[in-house]
């Protein structure tokens, strides 16, 4: 099988990204910076090739994928950007919605936990039930090994979410999900990997020449 060419890319900023507010499965809408982040980004893959278009299924995601398949001129992938609600980011339930300092302040023990990358550690339920992060990183490698594998030979892009993004690091680099993250994970950020034989290798990471000013990691 011919590998893939995968192009991971992190949404354009909002505005809980910028105040340190935790979204995990809110649908949190781009704000004016990141309707600009997705408008460089864009462009500048304008004269790469790309055969198919995949997003997660939140907004903030949907938007930035949608500004890049605008820019295709043949064939019209903006009319064909597909969703996958897999590749959303992790569910956080009870931490949704609030700050940092905010879930320090309410939750100390599994914030601590949360932390000290204990990755079977429970959080407290919300709206939703909150994933591990073993369980989100079982939810979300497979889904991005498995674009790749129905599309061979061809380049992806996968516009998604910071924690998918890292997850996606870990696997092509073999890091132990225990460890902690050490690496930028930025705002409408460029991130080329290659599926071959099942397994993702990393090309590069973490291009944000297109983008100015200065993007955002919001936990560093």
């Amino acid at each position: 099988m011919s590998p893939t060419n995968i192009i991971l890319i992190r949404h354009g900023e909002t505005a809980w990204n910028a105040e340190r507010r935790l979204q995990g499965h809110i649908d949190i809408a781009l704000n004016a910076e990141g309707l600009r982040q997705a408008a460089a980004t864009a462009d500048a893959l304008a004269g790469e090739r790309i055969d198919v278009i995949v997003s997660s299924d939140l907004q903030r995601a949907a938007h930035t994928a949608d500004a890049v398949a605008r820019t295709r001129s043949v064939p019209p992938l903006h009319a064909t950007v597909q969703r996958d609600p897999l590749l959303r980011e992790r569910c956080f339930g009870g931490f949704e919605g609030l700050l940092y300092a905010e879930i320090e302040q309410r939750f100390p023990a599994e914030f601590a936990a949360w932390q000290a990358r204990e990755i079977d550690a429970p959080m407290p339920s919300g709206a939703r039930a909150a994933e591990t992060f073993r369980q989100f990183y079982q939810r979300v490698v497979p889904a991005i090994i498995a674009w790749g594998q129905a599309h061979p030979g061809r380049t992806l892009a996968l516009v998604a979410h910071g924690g998918v993004l890292e997850c996606a690091y870990r696997a092509a680099l073999g890091l132990s999900l225990e460890t902690p993250r050490d690496f930028p994970v930025l705002n409408a950020s460029i991130n080329r990997f290659r599926l071959d034989d099942g397994k993702l290798g990393l090309v590069s990471w973490g291009e944000v020449g297109h983008l100015h000013p200065k993007v955002l990691d919001e936990l560093s």
